[in-house]
């Protein structure tokens, strides 16, 4: 199996830069939220990432980040909660696709 282009690492790295973020705001309960998302990404399997790097190629990294950021944000503001890291980017290959079509 091929090498996803957007390593698990990096994905894990939203969620650590997002709870930095949440603990400097003082904002524990989004910070929680956050480290157990970035826990959990260890467990995104891997055919997942694949085809997040897949979409993620095709409309380009400003399109991407505009639909991520606001997602990330519900997080922070406690308009969304997700109980594993798979289930954020399950959501997030949903608005790419909207995005798309």
């Amino acid at each position: 199996m091929a090498k996803p282009s957007v390593s698990r690492d990096a994905f894990r790295g939203l969620f650590a830069f997002y709870a930095a973020k949440a603990h400097h705001d003082h904002n524990g309960i989004a910070e929680a939220r956050l480290l157990k998302l970035f826990g959990s990404s260890d467990h995104i399997p891997d055919g997942l990432l694949e085809l997040w790097s897949l979409r993620t190629e095709l409309i380009g990294p400003e399109v991407v980040g505009n639909i991520m950021s606001p997602l990330a944000h519900q997080i922070l503001d406690g308009g969304a909660q997700y109980n594993h890291a798979s289930d954020f980017l399950h959501r997030l290959l949903r608005e790419l696709d909207r995005d798309v079509h």
